[in-house]
């Protein structure tokens, strides 16, 4: 038995990790770290002592609980809707401190791998969400997943690719105030973007000495905006890898990219600044890695980029993202 299997069987068996099914990372990227579901927080400090601490290049695998910290189970039922306490919402794993990082650097978190837990679920929570005021009673759908399994069953026969990826990742903020991780902010946090699974790389401003990196949140399946307020919420295990990366002071909020594309993203409190602020990062990033002037930039943004509504959910709080394709360049 391998060493990955030996760790992931001793996961299972822990009291707050749900079983997983295994698989294994990609090729050529072994776990050198291991978090538990034991290891987690649900608030942004740079007060919040690390866990862990590893060197730039270190590749983690983490476990992760679902949004509701255990609140949910597969026996949940929708009077459970109810008496959710947003209280512990958004356990995360983490801090994880890297070495060399310094305020100003860039900490780029490569998602290498990511496998959905044994369950889901999705509600709608009376008081939350993009149509609050409309949506006033609860509900609640449980899902159960196999090993393998690639959708999921809707009631109404509506079918839905599982894409899971992490709803909430973020370097730790410059204060040692608790802040709320339901809002994203400068340093991450609640992004809900469901572009940002395996094979992307994420690229977050350090703002503390180690970044203090955590992770969690995670879901199966969302669509852009998340409007009801939830995905499907879901445990997780997933390997990250960690790389300081030095000089790229126009590196304001995360940005990601894949081979295939770069974003940029921008928050603010209405989709018009959003959008604004997300722009003009695509503008600072096509001046500062591809020379292009400012109005080049913009011209090119105006017609190889695309505005995408990230998060609406956390109103007032608005995450918009802006992707121009790599192919551009070729």
């Amino acid at each position: 038995m391998t060493r990955l299997c030996m760790l992931l069987l001793l996961c299972a068996a822990c009291t707050d990790t749900p079983e997983i099914s295994q698989e294994t990372a990609p090729e050529g990227v072994e776990p050198q770290y291991f978090l538990t579901t034991d290891n987690t927080h649900n608030k942004f400090s740079a007060a919040i002592p690390p866990i862990l601490t590893v060197p730039s290049g270190a590749v983690v695998e983490v476990y992760t609980k679902e949004a509701s910290d255990g609140q949910f189970t597969p026996e949940s039922t929708v009077e459970d809707v109810q008496n959710l306490d947003f209280e512990p919402i958004h356990p995360l794993t983490g801090p994880v401190y890297v070495e060399g990082a310094e305020v100003g650097d860039v900490l780029a978190v490569t998602l290498h791998d990511i496998e959905i837990g044994e369950f889901g679920w999705s509600a709608v929570i009376p008081g939350f969400g993009f149509l609050a005021d409309e949506f006033t009673d609860p509900y609640l759908h449980i899902y159960t997943f196999e090993e393998g399994q690639t959708f999921v069953s809707m009631p109404g026969g509506a079918r839905i690719e599982l894409e899971p990826f992490p709803g909430v990742m973020g370097v730790a903020p410059a204060t040692d105030s608790m802040l709320s991780t339901v809002p994203p902010r400068t340093n991450g946090g609640n992004m809900d973007d469901p572009h940002l699974v395996a094979g992307t790389t994420v690229y977050f401003p350090v703002l503390v000495p180690g970044a203090l990196f955590s992770i969690g949140d995670t879901h199966a399946a969302q669509g852009l905006g998340e409007v009801c307020g939830t995905a499907i919420e879901a445990p997780m295990r997933i390997v990250y890898e960690v790389n300081v990366v030095k000089d790229k002071p126009y590196l304001k909020e995360p940005q990601y990219g894949t081979d295939d594309y770069y974003a940029v993203t921008g928050f603010a409190v209405t989709i018009d600044e959003a959008a604004l602020k997300a722009t003009r990062y695509m503008i600072d990033y096509l001046e500062a890695e591809h020379g292009l002037d400012r109005t080049e930039a913009y011209v090119l943004s105006s017609l190889g980029a695309d505005l995408h509504i990230a998060e609406v959910v956390d109103v007032p709080h608005m995450l918009v993202t802006m992707h121009l394709p790599k192919s551009v360049f070729d």
